[in-house]
């Protein structure tokens, strides 16, 4: 508690100031008028002034501090009082510290949304009454980095159900405009809920990225996976094979429609063998699809010949989601429940468009992955209900 006797001549010069100057020099009176409020907070909190001999004492100054804080009349070049123990700081800068983190947090989440550096930094002049350079704006930005971090570091557990997916953004890379692959990796828990596990940004979707990717969901603890779905990819097929190689792997059946499509004889016939496709797999049964595949097999032997082939070497890997629950079905047979994710990333990445480098591309899409994570724990939805 700060009372009469506490009030220093450098107090009474920095109201003074005040009184005198008003708005002219505001900028000067409140850095005079904080390093006061501080000194006396200390000499407070210790319960004795500088080279005061006192019974009650509860410590020692220990110098200053600089800081810099950004408030509406400007920059404020603050001395900060000091502690031996470290064990004070002043009240009267976490108002203006927990001002300053929730504007880091905004630019953060303007970032996010895809409001490029010199935009938030035109922002920031108008909120603040102070200017912002690039560069400090993106300092900003990377305070995101210690989030990220913790989200893509966090233990994981028992997941029955693992989704793959991978799309391409570009970037910067060695001095050209490259497309770098971003690889997501969505579970399901037993408990049912669907949880985004993990988003990494690598130059390619070859083996080796995969390989390091499935590698880092096991050292975080991913165990008792069930099932894999996915597209189908010669990268990921020879990583899971290395990695998991005793997971059965379902192939995404709406990728499997839209592969059979490039062996149409002819446009027309595009529409017609996605559903042939859909077709087989919404048969009731492993049995009945099998029949239902040879049928469409020689139905299309002399009219399309090239995706008779095609289907009769490739279907049986969308059949594997038979082997499960028939409730689970809709959900483990294509990996739609990564597409709620793509929309998500897609609407923020679109107004970025080039990111400077695959870090930075990362960190927003960790950042996007992150938000609907907590989204979906806080709705409590089952995905799927396990017996």
């Amino acid at each position: 508690m700060i009372s009469n006797e506490n009030i220093t001549p450098l107090m009474v010069e920095a109201l003074n100031d005040l009184l005198r100057q008003g708005v002219v020099n505001l900028q000067a009176s409140m850095e005079k008028l904080f390093n006061a409020l501080m000194v006396i907070e200390r000499e407070c909190n210790l319960q004795a002034k500088p080279y005061e001999r006192s019974e009650f004492r509860l410590g020692h100054a220990n110098g200053f501090k600089d800081k810099t804080l950004h408030t509406r009349c400007g920059e404020l070049h603050l001395k900060v009082p000091q502690t031996r123990d470290s064990s004070f700081y002043p009240s009267c800068l976490e108002k203006g510290e927990r001002t300053e983190q929730a504007l880091k947090i905004a630019l953060a989440e303007m970032y996010i949304q895809g409001v490029s550096t010199r935009r938030v930094r035109k922002i920031t002049e108008e909120l603040c009454g102070t200017e912002f350079s690039s560069a400090q704006v993106s300092r900003m930005v990377a305070l995101l980095d210690e989030e990220v971090a913790q989200f893509k570091q966090r233990p994981l557990g028992e997941l029955p159900y693992l989704y793959l997916d991978a799309h391409y953004e570009k970037v910067r890379h060695g001095g050209h405009v490259v497309g770098v692959a971003v690889l997501k990796a969505i579970g399901v828990t037993k408990k049912g809920e669907k949880q985004i596990l993990d988003i990494s940004v690598s130059l390619s979707e070859g083996e080796i990225h995969w390989r390091r990717f499935l590698e880092g969901l096991q050292r975080r603890g991913l165990v008792g996976v069930q099932l894999i779905v996915s597209d189908d990819h010669a990268g990921l097929k020879a990583a899971l094979r290395s990695i998991l190689p005793s997971v059965p792997w379902q192939r995404c059946l709406f990728h499997l429609a839209q592969n059979a499509q490039g062996y149409a004889p002819n446009n027309g016939m595009r529409k017609e063998i996605a559903q042939a496709v859909r077709d087989i797999h919404t048969t009731p049964s492993r049995t009945e699809g099998d029949a239902k595949l040879q049928k469409t097999v020689d139905q299309y032997k002399d009219r399309a010949p090239r995706f008779s082939e095609w289907l009769e070497e490739n279907m049986a890997e969308g059949f594997v989601f038979y082997a499960f629950p028939r409730t689970h079905w809709k959900m483990i047979r294509t990996v739609n429940v990564v597409e709620r994710l793509n929309q998500e990333i897609r609407r923020r990445t679109k107004v970025a468009r080039l990111f400077p480098n695959e870090t930075s591309c990362e960190r927003l899409i960790v950042a996007v992955a992150r938000a609907l994570n907590e989204e979906w724990a806080t709705e409590g939805k089952r995905f799927i209900v396990f017996t």
